[in-house]
């Protein structure tokens, strides 16, 4: 194997399961070669409650992975969300010091130093700095600015922060299993460049991954993320809901929300009735189908008011023309994408990797795990040609994930 082949691992410790991604990366060609799940536990709302029973799940994930790709993996990209996450907007101005107003690099990192600088609470730890489009002399320029002239600089940047403890548990998962953890990726982040394109995110999209545990979110305008947040409320919520609003077991409850849960009510006739099973064996019940529509779309309304009420003033229609994009394992509940688009007043629909993502990996599910790798592969080149690349390079590579 060539010395330039690197095995990324893209790790998603979740609620409801584990999944582990292996690409090999040589070059400008990344193929998907592994592939490991594993049931969640020990993890509550996104966050390792029990180390233990964590730690031996994701442990048997990365077995499966590595033994189907029959490599090792050199270097892990983890998803975090959580309550624990949390974000603000810092910005910085200079005025460029040159004679003639042409800005340099010295200038650009001296702007991007202090919008970066604001200290954190004893016991946080950044997680992103999201930069926001430069201004210069308050025009927007959405490409380095070096070389331009003018005589006042601009630059924003979003800063997502956690526990430090709360991450150290997630990377001693990982690390018990003699493995890097080479990022940290925001949940959000993964999942919404997976669903969304450089045009959309351009124009204003919002992406929301919801999840078992917890629901994920991230707002791009101008072609940047530009705010994002976590609502520690998921499917499982829904599941929860049913399951005390028809005395149900959880795993009754999960059955009906899969098969007749909706985010609107659309059944009229209280008297309408589905089966639990449907094989009419011992233990078969039914139940009113407009009442589990009637659980489980105010339990799906009332979060994607917290997801509005959360974006305050950073959301608006006229600055989201893209609407919203729907992604993660609950997305699928059926009339989501309805709901959304009358909560936010713009168009809304489920979330599609890319044409070229093959079709067992196109579930909502994996968007993450797809998205992690999306943010190894910019790494290894920022690494290989010493500069960031941006948005974009995802299009060039039309064999990405094909043989999966």
């Amino acid at each position: 194997m060539s010395s330039s082949t690197t095995f990324i691992g893209a790790v998603e410790i979740g609620t409801s399961k584990t999944t582990v991604l292996v690409g090999e990366h040589s070059g400008r060609e990344l193929t998907i070669i592994g592939r490991g799940e594993c049931a969640s536990r020990g993890v509550i709302k996104g966050s390792v409650v029990d180390y233990k029973a964590a730690s031996d799940c994701t442990h048997a994930a990365l077995e499966q992975a590595e033994r189907e790709a029959g490599e090792r993996i050199d270097l892990v990209f983890l998803a975090q969300t959580g309550a624990h996450l949390e974000g603000f907007y810092n910005e910085a101005a200079v005025n460029v010091k040159a004679a003639d107003n042409m800005i340099d690099a010295d200038d650009v990192r001296t702007v991007c130093d202090l919008a970066r600088s604001k200290e954190l609470p004893a016991g946080r730890m950044v997680v992103h700095n999201i930069r926001r489009p430069f201004r210069v002399d308050g025009r927007l320029v959405p490409a380095m600015p070096e070389n331009l002239v003018g005589q006042r600089l601009e630059v924003g940047y979003w800063t997502v922060h956690g526990q430090e403890q709360r991450l150290a548990d997630n990377i001693h998962v990982i690390r018990g299993f003699n493995l890097e953890v080479r990022e940290l990726v925001l949940a959000s982040l993964a999942s919404g460049h997976m669903v969304t394109t450089p045009e959309e995110r351009q124009h204003g999209v919002l992406a929301i991954d919801f999840g078992a545990g917890t629901t994920d979110f991230v707002l791009y305008r101008d072609g940047a993320a530009h705010t994002t947040g976590v609502v520690t409320v998921g499917g499982t919520h829904l599941t929860n809901d049913l399951s005390i609003g028809l005395r149900l077991t959880e795993q009754q409850a999960e059955k009906l929300k899969l098969r007749f849960g909706r985010a609107s009510v659309v059944t009229k006739d209280k008297a309408e009735k589905v089966w639990l099973d449907g094989n009419f064996a011992i233990g078969d019940r039914q139940f009113s189908q407009q009442a589990i529509e009637q659980i489980t779309a105010a339990r799906t309304w009332e979060l994607l008011e917290v997801v509005k009420k959360k974006l305050g003033n950073a959301f608006a229609p006229e600055t989201c023309a893209s609407g919203v994009v729907l992604t993660g394992g609950t997305a699928k509940l059926g009339g989501l994408a309805e709901a959304a688009a009358r909560v936010f007043g713009v168009p809304a629909h489920l979330g599609e990797p890319p044409l070229w993502v093959s079709e067992n990996l196109r579930d909502p599910g994996y968007h993450t795990a797809l998205g992690l790798l999306y943010y190894g592969v910019s790494a290894q080149a920022e690494k290989s040609t010493g500069t960031r690349r941006r948005g974009g390079f995802l299009s060039g590579m039309k064999r990405l994930f094909a043989n999966a």
